[in-house]
């Protein structure tokens, strides 16, 4: 009798213990397989991936469309991606798959990715806050300040279509000048009615769309002023997107003489871009962003405009991306490395095409579209504020046109054929 209780008991353990099994792996199968439900690429798949890799993430979603954004309060509250057709719906940010993969950090940066991320400026030049003070400015001892690369914001107030992060930090120049900052950023999604005012023209309902606006207050903390004599800073507000075979930037800029106006374009950051890739016709900047040519380019406050975009004709994706520039004439900072003649002559928007650097290594590839605030000359207690929109839009390109047109009276087939 005894014997058979033990081997009915067993009997009974074993087929638990396959049970269990059975369901921890049925469990990590499903998991292994979350980024598989969507095809990469998708918005789904992005959502997926932080999710797997524990990445703390606000997804705002507009009851009325499918549009949405993820965006991730311990990455400074950068937006990471957005969709304008839920989660099969393409995503438009650029995300580093390989970096959040690896789980390293590293001291010097940390190239997470993301369609807008917060930083500051300057990046080189007497005043940067990326270089010590006495120390050369090449890529060896270039490093990010932590709070803009791999802190958290605070999340002070959240609501289905909007979010508010806050940070109060200190950082110290190349000038050794200590400035006590502190950071607002408003993220907000914005609704087709919002969308259309702001661009002051009606979508056609056939098209998908997705915009955003961000608005991003900088407030001097401490006790001194910010100075030309001992240091300023601004906003800068960097989007990261992915490129395609036929990628093309376009930055209308406001015509006239040199001898008034400065030169167009500022065109050789990484050595001079070719004539095949950068274009200017008509009051028109075209820059090929393909993800296959370190470069980049920039306008100065004189010349440039409060528009610019990108179009991507494989997939027909129409990106505009708005910026807030004051009416009257500015200082911007100079982000160049090492001596500057004028630290207040940088440019107010540029361009990146990520691509091979010497050996042969890509970080992306991605292509960037820049938005600064004029130089943060303040006294303590003052503010500015920067404010960027970007709208992604798809679909017919002929109705896509004519959004091109009203705006900057460039058709697509302009855009497509620049090179």
């Amino acid at each position: 009798m005894q014997n058979r209780i033990s081997y009915t008991l067993f009997v009974l353990l074993a087929i638990l213990l396959v049970a269990c099994s059975s369901s921890i792996k049925k469990k990590t199968i499903m998991n292994s397989k979350a980024e598989e439900t969507f095809q990469q690429g998708t918005y789904g798949y992005d959502l997926a991936f932080l999710k797997a890799h524990k990445i703390g993430y606000i997804e705002l979603k507009d009851s009325t469309s499918k549009a949405g954004l993820i965006l991730a309060p311990d990455l400074q509250g950068r937006v990471m991606t957005s969709s304008a057709n839920g989660n099969e719906g393409r995503s438009f940010g650029w995300i580093n798959y390989k970096l959040f993969g690896s789980g390293k950090v590293s001291a010097q940066f940390n190239p997470y990715g993301g369609e807008e991320r917060f930083w500051i400026g300057p990046e080189g030049g007497p005043f940067s806050i990326y270089f010590q003070k006495g120390k050369e400015q090449v890529y060896a001892n270039w490093v990010v300040p932590q709070v803009i690369d791999t802190k958290p914001f605070e999340v002070v107030a959240q609501a289905p279509v909007s979010v508010i992060f806050r940070k109060d930090f200190a950082l110290t120049n190349a000038q050794g000048t200590n400035m006590e900052i502190g950071v607002e950023r408003n993220v907000k999604l914005l609704t087709r009615a919002e969308a259309e005012n702001a661009l002051q023209l009606s979508l056609e309902p056939s098209l998908n769309y997705v915009a955003y606006e961000s608005e991003n207050i900088l407030t001097n903390k401490g006790k001194s002023a910010w100075t030309e004599k001992t240091g300023f800073v601004s906003v800068w507000l960097l989007a990261m997107f992915n490129p395609s075979e036929k990628g093309v930037v376009f930055i209308p800029f406001k015509k006239g003489s040199e001898e008034e106006l400065g030169k167009i374009v500022t065109d050789d950051y990484f050595g001079k871009v070719p004539s095949d890739r950068l274009l200017v016709k008509d009051g028109v900047l075209f820059f090929k962003t393909d993800g296959k040519h370190r470069s980049k380019i920039g306008l100065s406050p004189k010349r440039a405009l409060p528009w610019c975009g990108s179009y991507d004709p494989q997939n027909q994706v129409l990106t505009l991306l708005w910026f807030s520039k004051p009416e009257n004439p500015a200082k911007y900072v100079n982000s160049k490395w090492g001596r500057q003649d004028n630290p207040l002559s940088g440019d107010a928007v540029n361009s990146y095409n990520d691509g091979p650097v010497e050996d042969g290594s890509v970080m992306g590839p991605f292509y960037e579209i820049e938005s600064s605030s004029p130089a943060a000359l303040l006294v303590p207690g003052e503010t500015i504020t920067h404010k960027q929109r970007i709208f992604h839009i798809s679909g017919d390109e002929t109705k896509l046109s004519l959004i091109t047109e009203k705006l900057f009276d460039v058709p697509i087939s302009a855009i497509k054929q620049a090179f």
